[in-house]
């Protein structure tokens, strides 16, 4: 048997890519011959069949998205399903294939995958937001899935992403009114006013991602009504997540991170003129420390304490939060203390607001002067006779801890830090890393060697998976090759994401090469004690001028951990005998 699969989806490459491997596979298992016609996020071909092989073609699997052209099939035995279809039970379609496959008339057939009548009768209008802490891979992977999902069923969706340059294809006001339902698939919180009066489901970028089709399930079976003056209150009703104190942690440094990067980089640019150039009062590298270091460093805390505050509490707790951070950062408690302010102002705001009664006629002043001012007077005071002495202890005990350390501590520290970066590729455990290393980096104007480390680590995944895909490409498939040049190029721009469609195929391999090329990466980068001045952009940092302590060893540890990953897997997949099945 002679099959074609013709895959397309509508955001990128994740979803097209496992449908097509995830038939490839299953149809190599009856010893049958497959080509793949993956087509863009437009539905133009980008790697088409030959004229030889469309000839010889018995069967064609159509797993589309978008519209596409199939023009080329004409008069070919075709089945036509959704995208995602193809994910949970590839034997089946190619059973049902071999039994409901029709000749294909391009006249009168249907470009998309068409809903039941039953199904179509149902269709719901959508709208979506998503948004993780970086703004960059999350958000669109998670947008690209619900849009799949979505239409896929036969309902209408759009999707808001709200990246790392802020929202892009808003939402209009008539859309949200048109909408059934409204999902919310986001790591860092967003305001919900908007959507006040709709029935509202929350979930997260992860939870959409990997699960899709069930998060749009739940959304339309379970999403309850936003109640106006309630979003706070009314988010743990209607959600698929768990909102808690990582949630409202990973907002705060959501809104931090574009500090920290535009300070971190005006201190490397003033660093151009000579170490000790600002130190001559008037001179352009004064202007550039007192920008980067004086003013754009010192509001990093109480960012971050003042969003962490919003995330809990809205608008009401981000005075006390930012007034609780600022303290933090006078009194020596670093980054640690701004966490603590933070949630104190926030969790403070949240009690004044829901279980202080007031009288009717002060009610309306509660938001604007008795929450901001109460909460900013117990946070403050404890940020000054509390919290503050001990939190400047720890983080004092903590910077002298890494200043000091040996050789031995600062490989391990790496290499811990590195595994981490690599374990879960954006989840949990990466970003407790990443914002461990965000944190020492705030503390100072020399770069921090954790945050090279971190960076490095996280850097190595999707280069190592796009190395492995072109050294073994007979044990990868066209897809898969495909997937693998994207991710390299991911990789360069510090995207971990990138490899998670090769994890989410391969767990079992792909986690602990990338665990075991991260942490060599990350001790690397901690034994040439380099520094990093920002704490993203991936290899372009390099270009800016003293961004980077030292180039060099730091390309290096880049450079071994990518190939430790890409001949690691390289060596360790399997698939070699379905790929010559699918090239004779």
């Amino acid at each position: 048997m002679n099959l074609i699969i013709v895959t397309a989806c509508p955001q990128g490459v994740a979803t097209r890519f496992l449908a097509a491997r995830a038939l490839e596979r299953a149809a190599h298992r009856r010893g049958w011959s497959v080509t793949t016609d993956t087509r863009g996020p437009d539905g133009k071909a980008e790697s088409q069949p030959d004229a030889e092989a469309i000839k010889k073609a018995d069967l064609v699997i159509a797993a589309v998205g978008v519209p596409v052209d199939l023009e080329v099939y004409a008069g070919k035995r075709l089945l036509q399903i959704p995208v995602t279809a193809a994910l949970p039970d590839p034997d089946s379609i190619l059973d049902r294939a071999q039994a409901e496959a029709e000749s294909w008339d391009p006249t009168t057939g249907s470009a998309a995958p068409t809903a039941s009548g039953e199904t179509a009768a149902a269709a719901k209008r959508i709208v979506a937001v998503t948004a993780c802490p970086t703004g960059v891979a999350h958000t669109f992977m998670a947008a690209e899935a619900l849009t799949v999902a979505a239409q896929s069923d036969g309902h209408e969706i759009r999707v808001e992403t709200q990246g790392s340059v802020g929202a892009q294809d808003p939402l209009t006001d008539e859309e949200i009114v048109a909408a059934d339902v409204v999902v919310l698939a986001c790591d860092i919180e967003v305001d919900p006013s908007r959507f006040a009066g709709k029935r509202v489901w929350r979930t997260s970028t992860g939870a959409a991602l990997k699960k899709p089709a069930e998060t749009i399930r739940d959304a339309l079976a379970e999403a309850v009504v936003l109640e106006a003056g309630k979003q706070k209150a009314a988010s743990v009703a209607g959600s698929g997540e768990k909102r808690g104190p990582y949630k409202h942690l990973l907002t705060g440094v959501s809104f931090m991170l574009p500090m920290v990067v535009a300070g971190g980089l005006l201190i490397a640019l003033s660093f151009v003129f000579g170490i000790d150039a600002f130190q001559e009062e008037g001179s352009l590298a004064a202007a550039l420390m007192q920008i980067g270091g004086g003013t754009a460093f010192k509001l990093m805390i109480p960012l971050l304490a003042g969003y962490i505050a919003w995330s809990i509490a809205d608008r009401p707790g981000l005075a006390p939060g930012m007034i609780g951070g600022f303290l933090a950062g006078e009194l020596g408690a670093g980054f640690l203390g701004g966490i603590v302010a933070g949630f104190l102002a926030g969790y403070v705001a949240r009690f004044i607001s829901q279980k202080l009664p007031m009288p009717e006629s002060i009610e309306s002043l509660k938001p604007i002067l008795i929450i901001p001012l109460l909460a900013s007077l117990v946070t403050g005071l404890g940020m000054i006779y509390v919290i503050g002495e001990p939190m400047a202890a720890i983080m004092g005990a903590l910077t002298g801890f890494l200043e000091g350390m040996g050789t031995t501590n600062a490989i391990l520290l790496g290499g811990i830090l590195g595994a981490m970066m690599c374990f879960d590729l954006g989840g949990p455990v990466n970003k407790a890393a990443y914002t461990f290393g965000v944190g020492l980096l705030s503390e100072g104007s020399g770069g921090s060697a954790p945050m090279a480390a971190i960076m490095a680590a996280g850097m190595v995944p999707a280069i190592g998976m796009g190395v492995a895909s072109f050294i073994a490409r007979r044990k990868f498939a066209e897809a898969e090759r495909q997937a693998g040049r994207a991710s390299f190029v991911l990789g360069l721009c510090f995207i971990s994401e990138g490899a998670i469609p090769f994890m989410a195929k391969d767990p079992l391999r792909v986690i602990p090469v990338c665990m075991i090329g991260g942490a060599i990466t990350g001790a690397l980068s901690m034994l040439f004690t380099v520094k990093l001045m920002a704490p993203h952009g991936g290899l372009f940092v390099l270009a800016i001028p003293n961004a980077v302590s030292a180039v060099l060893p730091y390309l290096i540890a880049i450079a071994v951990g990518s190939l430790v990953i890409g001949f690691g897997y390289a060596l360790l997949k399997t698939g070699k005998a379905e790929v010559t099945a699918a090239v004779s």
